[in-house]
């Protein structure tokens, strides 16, 4: 069983995938941050998005086939997918990787990803950009500093465009209503919709 969290850059996936992992026992898949291109992208996004995005393509792919060797419950922070139709898109559309490079780009998506299944149940994050900035700040990673709020914004348009269309099981939490990091009440709210969908009758 796959199970997926998704969200904008803050949004709080990889504590919920830990939290989640926790509560339920599951085999847990993190976002790292060991791609080689990140802080020379961050500095200089057109010349090094192309190489950024496909580092990425290709330890999610990685992963994903990984998942699907693995027995009982895994819970993945973030997809292969929110690559595609939220981050090379956002690049694109904010002319920070050219239509060469993205047409490139979508095409070994395309092919890579082509008989991947889906998620059995994504969790979305939804999240404000002001609340994302604020959360970027306190976690103060350097070469996040630079991110703009325009950029932050592009990329929840994208989410709230993708999610709108995403044809699997998925249910979208409130990252700014659901504390669920602090608030034991919260937390359970989630895990009850989590419940409902992948352990209820119908």
């Amino acid at each position: 069983m796959h199970i997926a969290v998704s969200g904008n850059i803050a949004s709080g996936k990889t504590t919920l995938t830990r939290m989640l992992a926790k509560a339920y026992g599951w085999t847990p898949y993190f976002e790292t941050g060991d791609n080689p291109y990140l802080a020379d992208y961050y500095a200089d996004m057109p010349r090094w998005s192309f190489n950024t995005q496909v580092h990425f393509l290709a330890k999610r792919l990685r992963d994903t086939s990984e998942i699907g060797r693995t027995a009982g419950y895994v819970i993945q922070d973030r997809t292969i997918y929110e690559d595609a139709h939220v981050f090379a898109r956002n690049l694109r559309q904010r002319q920070l990787m050219s239509q060469r490079d993205y047409d490139c780009y979508s095409q070994l998506f395309r092919l890579l990803t082509d008989r991947l299944p889906l998620p059995d149940l994504l969790i979305y994050l939804r999240g404000s950009v002001a609340t994302l900035a604020k959360r970027i700040q306190q976690r103060g990673r350097s070469y996040e500093q630079g991110i703009s709020l325009g950029y932050l914004q592009g990329l929840g348009d994208l989410y709230e465009e993708w999610i709108a269309q995403y044809p699997g099981k998925h249910i979208i939490i409130d990252a700014d209503r659901y504390q669920f990091a602090s608030s034991s009440k919260d937390f359970l709210s989630v895990t009850e919709q989590i419940d409902g969908l992948l352990f209820g009758l119908f």
